[in-house]
């Protein structure tokens, strides 16, 4: 980027063309009060504490351009009579509290004690009251100085506007936009406007004055969505202060969300496991690790005795660490002698991994979010990241708004498809005839790149045979999406300049749901957007945490760390040379197989590590049946989940605020997870676990700690071996691939060659196929399933913090016409029937909903939600089809409105 030459009180800055006289000053080693300034946010220039003399007029730095060649005046006695002048007329209508602190308090405190204001200069009165019905912001309105910057934050970072300003004059002061109390607003408790506040006029309960100073500081990655989100951890005596958004984060750049920043409560909550449980006469009851681990070792020893290796699996985590991951897989391997091992991406991203590998070679998105992020035209697939993965999904948002084309493929108008140029709704079950017939579009218009096509892809014959059957009208047929909408959204695709797609489980959890990703890569493909300069590929939005990093380190029971196959005789040789024991050769059973082998006897003993597969898992009776069969089952947990109450064994665990390793985020970066906490009474972290499981069966799995774990990954995976602890704490975060310890990271994948053996992209000619089930006249409604804002997941979390002030109740989205049709009211209950179940839920009428489709969450497992689901999988990786389970709708009896005529 070009510079200028400034001249700030005779030192000579360079800036960049662009830049404000504020960030001149700055270089020169200047700090000016910036009261309504924060460098995330639009300028506003209204506090005029920034005052600075350029070319003769005494100007606001924050507001004024940095020109070439400028000579900025900053020290001289009349700006700083000038600067703290307007400081103190701020300060005067204040009440002396404004002050608290001094150089530890709020920034207006730390202002005028640099500038020698004394705390006698605020002489208001207040009165102007307080908001605290909100269980995260809280709002006193007489330290108010109508600066802006929350509202800006929640329009320009967060993109919510849920603030506003009110009032006249010295009685300005801001206030939820729709009026009312605080807790009632739009307000999705980002805390950007907590975090932006100078005064104090907007705080978080436990959040000390001086904020990251007054308390320890631990820098490490969210433990709930894929994003990878940047914390600052404050801790007190072993207890969270406050979580505070980095603004050094490589993805949130100084942002977060209500569940990173605010919902860590249930670290405390009474419920939390600190010691192991034993089930003994048909109750789980408190033993000694020694006591558990040697139950655990006779029941591992006694199943294979019985069934051979095979009679053992394992579910890891997408919650747990890499390295806890690795361990893990290599426990089953090495210690049992099976590739019995999955984890939950089997439930939602299974399809991701196995359609990205077969296109292009590698699981994993093929460009950095960054680059993402500067695409002319979005296209986002079964995803609702305003929700979901809110972080990502502001940052869309603001892109959307500043003038970024936008095409969203969802049933449902949330989230970004408000903000849509195309929003395109169909039928759950038919993404495949959706994206054959954007494909149509795409071939017939001219608008493919039949260039890159010849050079780097195969398949086109064969794709444009299959395409001939999806010309928009028939897919308008299929899908129940307009012909001239699906031709606007190719024509807008298909006309950027750098066009990418995101996409999320409403794209993989189908039963064709590898067919779908495959038949949305294809529109990259087309289009040479992958791997070149014209775009940026696909991009799936990652759920959990650590979902893509538990794939990497080969939890899975077909696949080593690194994506290496175990039927892969070279694959097997270099982790065999790296473990010194050998590698079973016959892939092991997927989540589904194990609970199918459980029901039939064959599977003994199953270890479970985090995940409530009762709670989460489809057609949660039969997952039920299958652990009530098993002679042995360990879990590990936080919590007496669902999963662990039917437990032989439960195991206290380590939260991912008291555990040491690394996740990799939604774009393949590795980040480090430092612990901010020790763990409570008697709980370990997953690593501990699993070596003390290993030492109960006289197994030395080596890697004592969690750097020389990923130390060891790295020379069985090349992919990852550059990777390390100490690389990481010096550089913040390394994209795989990444071979080479001295070399970076590929954050954008494919710029040579696709990593296919031929080093080609795959087209696919997948046909479109209908849905596991279909509604007809005894179940004639669609439920969908997914996440809302508040939550994460089963809940086990979120439910035990003060989320649940902000959405306290599991409820069925209706479309106002369904209601009528039904007999349902508004908040009332509602029976919701499947095939496989009933569950009851609360009603929520919304025009979000297309007539005869329905949306609920999963955060609320008492509900009974995932009874309802199918055991429709897809056909390819086993992903459940929770997006299309056909329902039927009764209002639970005295409750039922009455029906339209």
């Amino acid at each position: 980027m070009e510079s200028v030459i400034v001249e700030v009180d005779g030192v000579t800055v360079r800036p960049a063309q662009g830049d404000s006289l504020l960030a001149a000053v700055r270089l020169a080693g200047v700090e000016l009060p910036t009261l309504c300034h924060d460098d995330r946010l639009t300028p506003a220039g209204s506090c005029r504490t920034c005052l600075v003399r350029s070319g003769g007029d005494i100007v606001a730095a924050c507001v004024s351009p940095a020109v070439d060649g400028a000579v900025v005046e900053v020290a001289a006695d009349e700006l700083r009579a000038l600067r703290r002048e307007a400081v103190q007329v701020i300060v005067a209508a204040l009440p002396p509290r404004a002050l608290d602190g001094g150089v530890d308090g709020r920034e207006l405190a730390r202002v005028c004690h640099e500038m020698g204001i004394a705390p006698q200069t605020a002489q208001g009165h207040g009165g102007r009251g307080r908001d605290d019905s909100h269980p995260y912001v809280h709002l006193d309105r007489d330290l108010c100085i109508a600066c802006g910057r929350c509202v800006r934050m929640c329009n320009e970072v967060q993109g919510t506007f849920a603030l506003t300003l009110t009032g006249r004059g010295a009685d300005t002061v801001v206030a939820p936009g729709t009026g009312g109390p605080w807790a009632e607003s739009d307000c999705v408790a980002c805390g950007g406007c907590v975090d932006t506040c100078p005064t104090g006029a907007l705080t978080e309960p436990g959040l000390p004055l001086g904020g990251p100073a007054a308390a320890e500081r631990t820098v490490t990655t969210c433990g709930y969505c894929g994003v990878g989100c940047s914390l600052e951890v404050l801790t007190r005596d072993d207890q969270v202060a406050a979580v505070l958004p980095d603004h050094n984060g490589p993805v949130n750049r100084g942002h977060a969300c209500v569940k990173g920043r605010f919902a860590h409560g249930f670290l405390g909550s009474p419920e939390r496991l600190t010691r192991p449980l034993l089930r003994r006469d048909g109750r789980l009851e408190p033993v000694t690790w020694k006591e558990a681990l040697e139950y655990i070792a006779r029941g591992l020893r006694d199943a294979v005795a019985a069934g051979g290796p095979d009679a053992v699996a394992a579910i890891s985590s997408a919650r747990a660490t890499n390295e806890e991951n690795y361990l893990a897989q290599k426990f089953m391997r090495v210690a049992i002698g099976t590739n019995n091992i999955d984890n939950c991406s089997r439930l939602c991203h299974a399809p991701s991994s196995a359609g990205l590998i077969a296109a292009f070679g590698l699981s994993g998105g093929t460009d950095t979010f960054d680059d993402v992020e500067t695409a002319d035209c979005l296209l986002v697939v079964g995803a609702n990241p305003v929700e979901a993965h809110p972080v990502v999904g502001a940052r869309l948002l603001q892109k959307v708004l500043r003038g970024t084309r936008l095409i969203v493929a969802d049933p449902r108008t949330v989230g970004l498809a408000r903000y849509a140029d195309v929003h395109l709704r169909p039928r759950p079950g038919t993404n495949v005839a959706l994206f054959h017939g954007l494909a149509h579009t795409l071939w017939a218009e001219g608008l493919a790149d039949e260039e890159f096509l010849r050079r780097r892809a195969d398949g086109l014959p064969e794709f444009l045979d299959l395409l001939t059957g999806y010309p928009p009208e028939r897919v308008e047929a299929l899908t129940g999406v307009p012909a001239e909408d699906l031709v606007a959204a190719a024509r807008l695709y298909g006309r950027a300049e750098r066009p990418a797609i995101i996409y999320g489980l409403g794209v993989t959890e189908h039963l064709h749901g590898t067919d779908g990703v495959r038949a949305l890569a294809n529109l990259a493909i087309l289009r040479g957007a992958v791997g070149t300069e014209r775009g940026f590929g696909i991009n799936p939005l990652r759920g959990q945490n650590n979902v893509q990093g538990a794939s990497d380190m080969g939890a899975l029971p077909d696949i080593l760390p690194g994506y290496g196959k175990v039927t892969d005789p070279l694959a097997r040789a270099r982790a065999e040379h790296v473990w010194g024991a050998p590698v079973p050769t016959r892939p092991g059973m997927r989540i589904p197989e194990m609970f199918a082998a459980a029901r039939a006897g064959t599977l003994k003993a199953l270890w479970i590590m985090g995940e409530d597969v009762c709670a989460t898992d489809p057609d949660g009776t039969r997952v039920a049946e299958a652990l009530d069969a098993c002679s042995l089952v360990v879990c590990q947990e936080l919590f007496l989940s669902q999963t662990a109450q039917r437990a032989h064994v439960v195991l206290p665990v380590a939260s991912w605020l008291e555990k040491d390793g690394t996740f990799v985020n939604f774009d393949r970066r590795f980040q480090r997870v430092r612990p901010a906490l020790t763990p409570p009474g008697e709980a370990k972290t997953d690593f501990a676990i699993v070596h003390a499981m290993a030492s109960a069966l006289d197994v030395d799995l080596g890697c004592r700690t969690p750097a020389e774990a990923l130390a060891e990954c790295g020379r069985v995976a090349p992919l990852f071996a550059g990777v390390s602890h100490e690389r990481l704490d010096r550089e913040g975060a390394v994209a795989w691939p990444c071979p080479d310890p001295d070399g970076p990271g590929e954050a954008k994948l494919y710029k040579e060659r696709f990593a296919t053996p031929d080093g080609r992209a795959k087209l696919a000619a997948c046909p479109y196929l209908p849905p596991g089930e279909s509604p007809d006249d005894h179940y004639p409604v669609i439920l969908v399933t997914g996440r809302r804002w508040a939550h994460y997941n089963s809940g086990g979390m979120t439910r035990r913090t003060d989320n649940l002030r902000l959405d306290g109740t599991d409820r069925l989205d209706v479309h106002p016409a369904d209601a009528a049709r039904y007999g349902l009211r508004e908040g009332h209950p509602v029976t919701v029937e499947s095939r496989r179940g009933r569950a009851t839920l609360t009603v929520k009428l919304s025009d979000e909903m297309v007539p005869g489709q329905v949306f609920c969450a999963f955060h609320f497992p008492s509900s009974g939600v995932n009874i309802l689901t199918s055991a429709h999988a897809d056909t390819i990786t086993s992903c459940p089809e929770y997006k299309v389970t056909a329902v039927r709708l009764a209002p639970v009896p005295g409750t039922a409105a009455k029906r339209s005529q």
